[in-house]
């Protein structure tokens, strides 16, 4: 797994803001509240959801603003980012409130969703925290720890937390997303070119896993908590 790092209140003006490093991956992180929800979250319940960009000299040619809509990719990854975090928080201790959590990536070497899920982690505890420190709730919505790593099999070898180069030449590669009791979240994967054994998924399972408790237990003692 590469050195991950978190630094808290990296920007301003957000509610709360965390800069993580991956390796030579690099991810800001900000949430925003708004103090409203969108209607199908319906008026006892809260909401969070994520946006996710490349800056355009994130990568090695220029990646173009996406201005008017957002592609399949995007998208895609958007949905994970805003479906893990919303399994970090009980919506109905926070009514009337959105978190809203934008991913902007600095620099992308790799597990860039990932790092964002875990960046994400950090800046919904702050703010779960903020919220009661200021009055604003009674009781934090703050309910689990989630985490996430890629893995995949490069050169018929098991890695975890790939970056661009290894994830360009896998076999197959998964984003894992669990819970701090090590429960699972999300898979995502494919194999790229060659079919993935029970038995080496089961190991690629069980090592994410693993790197993924460390991850949290870095994120609650960076954050405090």
């Amino acid at each position: 797994m590469r050195k991950y790092t978190f630094t808290q209140g990296y920007l301003k003006n957000p509610y709360s803001s965390v800069l993580v490093t991956a390796g030579n991956t690099r991810v800001i992180v900000s949430l925003t509240l708004e103090m409203k929800v969108p209607p199908h979250a319906g008026p006892d319940s809260g909401w969070l959801t994520a946006e996710y960009s490349l800056m355009p000299g994130s990568t090695g040619t220029r990646s173009a603003r996406e201005r008017t809509k957002v592609s399949g990719r995007t998208a895609e990854i958007q949905r994970i980012i805003g479906r893990s975090l919303r399994m970090a928080v009980d919506l109905k201790k926070m009514p009337g409130i959105s978190m809203l959590i934008d991913c902007d990536v600095l620099d992308a070497d790799g597990g860039t969703r990932t790092a964002s899920i875990n960046g994400g982690m950090m800046a919904v505890a702050m703010a779960c925290r903020k919220l009661v420190d200021e009055g604003v709730l009674k009781e934090s919505p703050l309910k689990r720890w989630i985490g996430a790593i890629s893995a995949g099999v490069v050169d018929g070898r098991k890695v975890v937390d790939l970056n661009y180069e290894l994830d360009s030449r896998a076999d197959a590669d998964f984003n894992f997303v669990f819970c701090e009791n090590g429960n699972i979240i999300e898979v995502q994967g494919t194999s790229e070119r060659e079919t993935v054994p029970v038995e080496r998924f089961m190991e690629l399972l069980d090592s994410s896993r693993e790197c993924v408790m460390s991850l949290i237990n870095e994120i609650k003692t960076t954050a405090g908590f």
